[in-house]
């Protein structure tokens, strides 16, 4: 397996494989690696001649200094992940230097509108940090195909945006979310939970699933108003925010239409640990 620290010794490496006419695919990650993100690497290389693989914590998404401290960094176990994995996955682990040089700011990016929905309310300027390293990354790596999981479906709705706007040529692949057996949404986050945060977790995905099932027959506002509800009773998990919104725009449900696609999002900390989740309802 390829390491490589420096986008000189990536491109190096890239340029040196001569994939004419093979594809080249990608997965973005800030490492603490999981089964979530396997499942979705090895999706890339059913696809593609060879997989790069990036590992990188990305300081300008986060809003919380405290959260990117306690972000974990797992390198080397990482590395024998994926090692075990294949051998035709190139990995790009950059140093903040090697991604900003000695200017660790945000590009400012227009998503139309998708950026102030839900997590873009309560974190700020998280999308311009987003934006910022997938477009560098993109533009360092030059993939074909970029995978990424619908756990971070807003984020996945941005990369699109981010890549219609400006025609980079990379064609993004939202990939199904990648669960526990008990069905908490694989994330590097859940290894910071306690035991009794982590049992109690699961919770966030049933609520989800009945959510589903009463927005057959219930309106939205009638589906939100239960799901508060019952996350009053959870003495272990606290609601952030629970919205129904179009698939497309993001933009929150008003008025059902049957020709539009709805998913119902949710964030709910467990602790001080901050859990996302959502489900395609129609």
């Amino acid at each position: 397996m390829i390491i490589c620290h420096k986008k000189e010794e990536l491109r190096q490496e890239l340029d040196g494989l001569g994939l004419k006419n093979q594809t080249l695919g990608f997965v973005p990650t800030m490492g603490a690696l999981h089964e979530g993100h396997l499942s979705l690497i090895g999706i890339g290389l059913k696809e593609n001649a060879k997989m790069v693989v990036s590992i990188f914590v990305n300081p300008t998404q986060f809003d919380n200094t405290s959260d990117l401290k306690k972000y974990p960094r797992t390198l080397e176990h990482d590395l024998e992940m994926l090692q075990a994995l294949s051998k035709d996955v190139i990995v790009y682990a950059p140093t903040v230097k090697d991604i900003y040089g000695d200017t660790i700011i945000s590009e400012r990016f227009d998503f139309d509108g998708l950026e102030h929905q839900m997590e873009g309310k309560f974190r700020h300027g998280h999308f311009d940090g987003v934006g910022t390293i997938v477009k560098r990354l993109f533009e360092i790596v030059r993939p074909d195909f970029a995978y990424f999981g619908e756990k971070d479906y807003q984020q996945l709705r941005i990369i699109e945006k981010l890549v219609e706007k400006h025609q980079l040529p990379v064609k993004v692949v939202g990939c199904d979310i990648f669960r526990a057996k008990d069905g908490l949404a694989m994330s590097s986050r859940n290894q910071r939970l306690t035991k009794e945060h982590r049992s109690a977790a699961p919770f966030i995905y049933e609520t989800l699933k009945t959510a589903k099932k009463r927005f057959g027959t219930e309106s939205a506002h009638e589906v939100v108003e239960w799901v508060e509800t019952q996350f009053e009773k959870q003495a272990l998990l606290r609601l952030e925010y629970f919205t129904i919104a179009d698939e497309e725009t993001l933009q929150p449900l008003e008025t059902k239409i049957k020709t539009k696609s709805y998913r119902a999002f949710i964030a709910v900390f467990a602790g001080d640990i901050r859990l996302i989740d959502n489900i395609k309802l129609n």
